[in-house]
């Protein structure tokens, strides 16, 4: 249990939840019924407001459950703990509010599609891309530049499930896209202004736990004790000083 709170707290709880949900469902503990995105059924007289998580949560049966779990922890522990983006803490829980509103309206509202899990996972691979150009990765077999990752996702989608599964998958795309234009391209480049910001109250959240100092996987984090919680020298920095400091390694889930 030690082990499994040392992990990155939005992707183990991600990943964790997917697997408790999807292997209910599969093992039909659970009825598929109670799952999927249905919008008439939000606003019933006693609205089934769980839908608004569920439909992330479910993977596809068989062998691609678990290749569904690997990704989805995958690729969420990446970013997480690796993404110069969310250094801040909370601001990767932001990231998937974001991306999982956005993959709701277009998934669900517009292509009425009731399960998004794979969409997330999409999202999260086309970030990972692209914080890692210039790089290299497997996919699957192959070695093929990161940038290239999410769209040779897409490609399999396409080829083996049809248009309408990859079109769905693509909503991720789309999600991950837009938060890199708001919260970094436009800001950057177009000399806007970043309006997705983690909230005060999130990044206490987050940082509660980590007063003091605890050990990690990953690292080791410490909260200086007169530091704010935007400073430079908060617990992201910090994990990775110490990380760092620990010499060469491999990065966690890394190839």
């Amino acid at each position: 249990m030690d082990d499994f709170r040392a992990l990155p707290p939005v992707a183990r709880t991600l990943t964790a939840l997917t697997f408790i949900e999807s292997a209910l469902v599969h093992s039909q503990t659970l009825s598929y019924y109670f799952v999927p995105f249905i919008p008439r059924l939000l606003l019933n007289f006693c609205p089934e407001i769980w839908r608004l998580c569920t439909p992330y949560l479910l993977t596809d049966p068989k062998l691609n459950f678990v290749f569904d779990l690997y990704f989805m922890y995958t690729y969420s522990s990446r970013l997480e703990f690796g993404s110069p983006r969310f250094r801040n803490p909370g601001s990767f829980f932001v990231y998937v509010l974001f991306i999982a509103s956005v993959i709701m309206l277009t998934a669900g509202f517009y292509l009425g599609a009731g399960v998004f899990t794979q969409a997330l996972i999409l999202a999260f691979a086309y970030t990972y891309s692209q914080d890692n150009k210039g790089t290299r990765t497997m996919f699957f077999v192959v070695e093929i530049p990161t940038l290239f990752l999410p769209w040779a996702r897409l490609a399999l989608t396409f080829v083996m499930k049809g248009w309408y599964p990859a079109s769905i998958e693509f909503t991720g795309i789309v999600a991950a896209h837009l938060y890199d234009f708001v919260t970094r391209i436009y800001p950057t480049f177009g000399g806007g202004k970043n309006y997705i910001v983690t909230p005060a109250f999130i990044q206490r959240w987050f940082t509660g736990s980590l007063r003091g100092g605890q050990e990690r996987v990953y690292g080791q984090a410490y909260r200086p004790p007169n530091e704010g919680e935007n400073g430079p020298r908060g617990w992201a920095s910090s994990v990775r000083t110490v990380w760092d400091s620990r010499g060469s390694g491999r990065r966690l889930g890394g190839n």
